[in-house]
């Protein structure tokens, strides 16, 4: 808002790419000028050329503009050229949702192109102006738990990068279970100096033989309770969780021969073969209890390797030994090729693929019967001792003792593997500002835990530089808004607070949320959550979006033109729908789209304006939930389904058919899937007939 108290909006308006041979830029014009006001127009060949960037910024200096919309192409293209200092823009999808998926020309295409021009400008009027929010006690400290390869690694390029990082470890000194082994043959990790380096970094402070006893606070201003010989107290302004993992319990592996003295895991091995000079036969049984759907069904990926490097280990030792590997797939991605190869030349290590049957101690030696071997159909083998190579489990992250409603540790996967998007966001965790890394992420080998330590301090630092500009982080990177919530009206329902993936909202033992904004990822569920509408942002709040819905231009019933208002996901739904554009699918022009940063932001508010404002049917689009789901914000899609229920009783208390809501999912490629499914439901609405309240 400008210094006069007044908004002063203006709308662009591009003719390139197609869209001015589609549709009456002029009538564009007329339509904005008939609804609000005042308002400057501009109307441009190639708006986002050099010379039309030039007109652009006169154009709003002339016009003392501070609200922009720009109809062109999607805001998901050219977001550079129109990002302009000062100025509040948005956008008006004219080309990829209107210009290339409707007939040019067409009547109907133009009143859908002016209804988009309306609701955006509806929009603009509606939103307040924003100041970010930054917390007042701001830190740049990074606080790394866990001092194995991935910690120290952590700790490593966050000093490096110039912020101080305190390094905690709970046992007496670094290394983890890197520190424990013999030898790592196969890589060049020289652990050793690693730990120095840590140790002796000006930036890096230690604190070895220490425990966490909570966690506060928010992202740049995290309050940390340490316990050692005495409390210390930390300020921080993100979190690296690098605890590691531990080994798959082997006493669940009695089939396996566990509890037998000669029965031994990799880890145990390990140890012994320090110590002791190894018996002349001895099997390695690969995959023990994992890949397995009675036991860990994944690959832990740093066994093969470790079995081999052992192997290597033995014939060292005992030149006369003879080593056996029972496997089902050796898997050794990389450079660990050039190792695998090295281990298969040794003429004293047979391998071959195979299902252990039976383990059993005899006594002096221990019978090991192999089903479905490439030898033979069964095979009986004879060894001194055998070794499980058993897969690695995450140890938990309830250590860190979070003070968050929703729980001391981090949320977890299946596995116990911490929850985020696991492909999109790899280091997230559901915890804003605290980065899971190594193998209490995913499982992982040395080599990867080290990069992974690295990629999660960059995201550390990353979350600290946008606290500091007041931005969401990720997936909404660059987001200044934040929820501002109206406590007269609100309930202490807890539904904000319950329903927030992210755990942004603590709460009062009445249950009043008291929000930590910079905890949050600014989805808008907690928007879509509320019965009393208190929570808002500035430019995404019930009035704003209310507000689009009510400017759309409704026929009558008579003239058989239906409207259907689209609420798509930002995430992948509407990416899928650009690219039906780029793919020139056809479209009904009936429908009006309406992009929300998560479909479980959906207000059920939304849901009443628009059947009472005429519209004939809803249709919801959102990434896909479910076990291997796809939604950016954890469970939005889940959430939407689930609430479902409501807007079912919404219907009928209007007295209209269920089938005027509908919740459909795609994934981000679904182009030809989005517009079967918007064109099949046209035709279903078509066939139900008029919304009642059409006119009233």
């Amino acid at each position: 808002m400008s210094a006069d108290g007044k908004k002063h909006m203006a709308l662009a308006i591009c003719t390139g790419c197609g869209i001015g041979g589609c549709m009456d830029a002029g009538k564009l014009s007329a339509a904005a000028c008939d609804e609000h006001e005042g308002i400057a127009c501009l109307t441009h060949v190639a708006l986002c050329s050099e010379g039309g960037l030039l007109e652009l910024q006169d154009f709003i200096g002339k016009n003392g503009v501070d609200r922009l919309a720009v109809a062109a192409c999607s805001p998901r293209t050219k977001t550079s050229e129109f990002s302009i200092e000062g100025i509040y823009v948005d956008r008006i999808n004219l080309r990829e949702q209107v210009a290339w998926i409707m007939d040019p020309g067409a009547e109907d295409t133009q009143m859908c192109a002016e209804d988009q021009v309306r609701m955006v400008l509806a929009k603009l009027d509606s939103i307040k102006d924003n100041s970010p929010y930054v917390p007042e006690d701001l830190h740049e400290e990074v606080l790394v738990v866990g001092g194995g390869i991935a910690g120290i690694t952590a700790a490593r390029e966050g000093a490096a990068a110039g912020y101080r990082v305190h390094l905690v470890e709970k046992s007496d000194r670094l290394g983890g279970y890197a520190g424990r082994i013999y030898r790592t043959p196969y890589n060049e990790i020289d652990l050793g100096l690693r730990i120095q380096e840590v140790m002796g970094h000006p930036r890096v402070q230690v604190h070895l033989e220490s425990n966490i006893e909570s966690i506060s606070g928010e992202p740049g201003n995290f309050s940390v309770a340490l316990r050692n010989t005495e409390s210390t107290n930390l300020k921080v302004g993100s979190v690296v969780t690098a605890t590691g993992w531990k080994p798959y319990d082997p006493k669940k592996l009695s089939s396996l021969g566990y509890g037998s003295p000669r029965v031994f895991t990799l880890e145990e091995f390990e140890q012994s073969i320090q110590e002791d000079r190894p018996p002349d036969r001895i099997l390695f049984a690969l995959c023990a209890g994992s890949r397995d759907a009675d036991h860990l069904s994944y690959c832990s990926s740093y066994c093969c390797a470790a079995a081999l490097k052992q192997a290597l280990y033995i014939r060292e030792k005992n030149p006369g030994s003879e080593v056996y590997i029972i496997y089902r797939d050796i898997r050794t991605p990389g450079f660990q090729e050039e190792f695998y190869k090295q281990v298969q030349s040794d003429e004293a290590i047979f391998m071959t693929r195979g299902m252990i049957e039976s383990v059993s101690d005899l006594g002096q030696e221990v019978e090991v019967v192999v089903g479905d071997s490439l030898l033979d159909r069964q095979i009986t083998l004879f060894a001194d001792r055998v070794v499980l190579a058993t897969g690695m489990v995450p140890n938990s992250t309830a250590d860190l003792k979070l003070q968050y409603r929703l729980g001391e540790g981090l949320p977890e996967l299946a596995y116990d593997f911490p929850d985020s998007h696991f492909i999109c966001f790899p280091f997230e965790t559901r915890r804003t500002g605290i980065y899971a890394a190594g193998a209490v992420r995913a499982p992982m080998e040395m080599e990867m835990s080290q990069e992974d330590g690295a990629g999660a301090m960059m995201k550390a630092i990353q979350c600290i530089e946008c606290v500091k500009r007041g931005e969401a982080v990720h997936p909404r990177a660059g987001d200044a808004t934040y929820p501002e919530l109206y406590m007269e009206r609100c309930t202490d329902c807890k539904r904000c607070t319950e329903e927030c993936p992210f755990g942004s909202y603590d709460e009062t033992v009445k249950g009043t949320p008291l929000p930590n904004p910079s905890r949050c990822r600014r989805c808008g569920i907690c928007v879509g959550s509320c019965p009393e509408r208190v929570i808002g942002f500035s430019d995404y709040s019930i009035n704003s979006v209310s507000a689009m819905i009510k400017a759309v231009q409704v026929p009558d019933e008579f003239e058989e033109k239906p409207r259907v208002l689209v609420f798509v996901c930002e995430n992948d739904a509407y990416p899928a729908l650009d690219a039906a554009g780029v793919h020139r699918l056809k479209i009904s022009p009936f429908v009006r789209i309406i992009p929300v940063r998560c479909l479980g932001s959906v207000n059920k508010v939304w849901i009443s304006d628009a059947l009472s404002h005429g519209y004939d049917g809803i249709l919801q689009i959102g990434c896909k939930p479910g076990d291997d789901y796809q939604c950016h914000f954890i469970h939005g899609s889940e959430l939407t389904e689930q609430r479902g229920e409501n807007l079912q009783e919404t219907l009928e208390t209007m007295m209209l058919e269920p089938e005027r809501i509908q919740t459909r999912f795609v994934e981000i490629t679904e182009h030809h899937a989005i517009q079967e499914i918007i064109n099949n439901y046209v035709e279903e609405l078509e066939l139900i007939g008029p919304n009642p309240f059409k006119g009233m």
